[in-house]
């Protein structure tokens, strides 16, 4: 009994230092580290984590960590001290797609981190070149049932392929992939001509669909972009409950203490709530979901689920 209350003793002295430095947090400057070149991602998480600084009285700095999907920026995190003292914000495929992609990873999606929010979610706008005889959905499903289409995308396994590979199924209709190494050069041969249609970003492809490069067909989200309130959902179009959302994931090494992690939420969701937020950035219009750390593991773990089977039926695998 003696020997046990010494063992619990010490634990317990053990664990003030770790629990007066995550109620001093933070101290010190912190890393963010942000698998994007600078872009929609980089410019959201910029905007975030400034308010948190200000709020928090530290400078929190973004690095940008590109390349293998996340992998390479996830790895780092993963990799890091727990003490909050790094952290990442990666579109969330790397979390739920990744995993089904790669043969290997360098991480474990669940195991490696402590999710603090999923702050937003975003849908992709379905567009073709104005040679394609299609101006609906169910024009385009009857073209594709006559001839061979094809699609572009950011490469395999990223959000535009994905979303073009849940629409052929559901469709039930086939077309040929045209991968690139991102989506610039992708929607750039889009306007081309030289490919037929593709699933993009709203902010990626709206430029091009008001200057009559691109004609607009449909959202994948369930909810119409509020940058293109005319143009119907996937959904609205014939395919009740078709909803195909991406998002960003904020994220901790996994064992950083629950205070840090509960904080970050709290601050992420103060930020968001700020007037200004969505005033700073309007090209961006993402929905502002904000949710806590539950929640947004909830999501990741949703969305994992579903993906895998999307990948495993269409044969996805990473360049």
């Amino acid at each position: 009994m003696k020997r046990y209350l010494v063992t619990a003793f010490a634990a317990c002295l053990l664990a003030v230092p770790a629990l007066a430095q995550s109620q001093q947090y933070p101290t010190k400057a912190v890393k963010v580290i942000v698998t994007t070149v600078p872009g929609p991602l980089d410019t959201f998480a910029r905007m975030i984590v400034d308010k948190i600084a200000v709020s928090l009285k530290q400078p929190f700095i973004i690095e940008n960590k590109p390349g293998a999907g996340g992998n390479i920026g996830a790895e780092l995190v993963a990799k890091s001290p727990a003490d909050g003292y790094t952290l990442l914000f990666a579109i969330d495929t790397t979390f739920t797609v990744n995993p089904a992609v790669y043969k290997t990873l360098p991480f474990d999606p669940v195991k490696d981190f402590a999710t603090i929010s999923v702050p937003v979610t975003y849908g992709q706008l379905l567009a073709v070149h104005p040679s394609v005889p299609a101006k609906s959905v169910a024009e385009l499903v009857a073209l594709a049932k006559q001839k061979n289409l094809t699609y572009a995308s950011g490469g395999n396994g990223s959000p535009s392929h994905l979303s073009s590979a849940y629409f052929l199924s559901t469709a039930g209709i086939n077309m040929t992939h045209i991968p690139y190494k991102g989506t610039g050069q992708s929607v750039i041969d889009v306007v081309a001509g030289q490919v037929d249609t593709i699933f993009a970003v709203v902010t990626g492809v709206l430029p091009q669909v008001k200057g009559g490069k691109l004609r607009a067909l449909a959202i994948s989200s369930a909810k119409r972009s509020a940058l293109a309130p005319d143009v119907p959902t996937i959904a609205e179009s014939g395919y009740p409950g078709f909803d195909v959302s991406f998002a960003y994931a904020f994220m901790a090494p996994a064992g950083t203490p629950e205070e840090i992690v509960q904080l970050l939420s709290r601050e992420v969701q103060r930020a968001l709530a700020q007037p200004e937020c969505a005033g700073e950035e309007p090209d961006l219009r993402l929905r502002y979901d904000g949710l806590d750390p539950k929640q947004s593991a909830a999501w990741l773990k949703e969305n994992r689920e579903r993906w895998t089977g999307v990948v495993q039926r269409a044969g996805i695998t990473a360049n």
